[in-house]
């Protein structure tokens, strides 16, 4: 791809690329701290029960 300083386009292009990745790239930890806490409670959940009928 030619480089020309004239037409602004490309590197807006280019930024919207870049934010669009870290957009994404935020989300997934929030997901994967939501999966983890609901495994975390499963397990508390089965160990407590575990306890009280054991």
């Amino acid at each position: 791809m030619a480089r020309n300083e004239q037409d602004p386009a490309a590197s807006t292009q280019q930024f919207r690329a870049f934010a669009n990745s870290g957009e994404a790239a935020r989300k997934s930890p929030k997901t994967g701290l939501i999966i983890g806490v609901v495994v975390g409670v499963i397990v508390v959940l089965a160990v407590i029960a575990a306890v009280a009928l054991g």
